[in-house]
């Protein structure tokens, strides 16, 4: 168990407790995870049990007790997989949206790892740990589409090789809000942790460098089908950026309106190209799939702009 403890300074007078404790580096913890901390009685105010949206007073001495993390065993489960290609080093796998990519304390079983270990019986890399075997790259839970996945560690250390110098061809599909002046452009801004909520990403002066490069697919109204190039490959990259520039992309709960598209059940993005370079045999691989019937079901429930914005 970690103990810490803040004392309340002047300028933090009126915040929330669980804002404010939410803010601090030294938790780690997101806003959700403190007030179920405060509600099992681990986060006292003076001496007392806080409550989650009590009002700090400066001064005021607030102590966290933060339980040890419960461990999570990553178990064969057999999951039905869209095996894209495979051979005795590597697989490439279509990842259907909702799936979570590797087991977490939020999502213990029912995750792509689980299904590989399932698939592949034990013959996965072990590069990426006990949790992450093969995992190379991830995308995320509500983002569909392609992912490589290292059967050998030097496979694993090939493709991870590729992945520093941003050599992997990734091609993403995409609906964001808004209609866009040009047919294609792009985002150059460093991506970091958000400052007050842990678990965003946000642009940020002292983050690590990004780039995306999009393309207009088509155009609707109110809304514009990219394509997106990533350069690089920061957590929530294109989402990030998209919403930076005043085009979040449709659905997303985190980076786009309050008023989210809920049918959509996660961000309108699906990970449709992916090449590489085969890290035993030097072979030039590229893989394309089609966009999935969630995808191509809310464009067609768009109505058709021919119009530039």
């Amino acid at each position: 168990m970690q103990q810490l403890e803040f004392v309340v300074p002047q300028e933090a007078c009126d915040q929330r407790l669980d804002s404010y404790l939410a803010a601090q580096e030294e938790t780690g913890l997101s806003r959700s995870a403190l007030q179920q901390l405060v509600k099992d009685g681990k986060v006292l105010c003076n001496g007392k049990p806080a409550t989650k949206n009590a009002r700090l007073r400066p001064g005021q001495i607030l102590t966290l007790e933060i339980p040890d993390p419960q461990p999570v065993e990553a178990v064969a489960q057999n999951i039905p997989l869209d095996i894209v290609y495979e051979d005795a080093d590597l697989l490439v796998v279509n990842k259907p949206k909702g799936m979570v990519v590797h087991p977490a304390p939020g999502n213990p079983d029912g995750t792509l790892v689980n299904a590989l270990l399932y698939h592949c019986r034990g013959s996965l890399s072990g590069i990426g740990g006990e949790l992450r075997p093969g995992i190379v790259h991830r995308i995320d839970k509500d983002t569909s589409g392609l992912l490589v996945v290292a059967k050998n560690d030097a496979a694993h250390q090939g493709l991870a090789a590729q992945m520093a110098v941003h050599s992997i061809e990734r091609a993403y599909h995409a609906v964001a809000y808004g209609g866009f002046r040009q047919d294609e452009g792009f985002v150059e801004a460093p991506i970091g942790r958000h400052k007050t909520d842990r678990k965003k990403m946000a642009i940020v002066p002292d983050g690590r460098y990004a780039y995306t490069v999009y393309r207009v697919v088509d155009r609707y109204q109110g809304f514009t089908h990219l394509e997106c190039r990533l350069r690089t490959g920061r957590t929530h990259q294109i989402r990030v950026h998209m919403a930076s520039i005043g085009h979040p992309l449709a659905g997303d709960p985190v980076y786009g309106p309050k008023a989210v598209i809920t049918r959509l059940q996660g961000q309108c993005l699906h990970a449709k190209v992916l090449g590489f370079t085969h890290p035993i045999t030097g072979e030039t691989m590229r893989f394309e799939v089609p966009l999935p019937p969630w995808f191509t079901e809310f464009l067609h429930s768009l109505g058709r702009n021919t119009n530039d914005d």
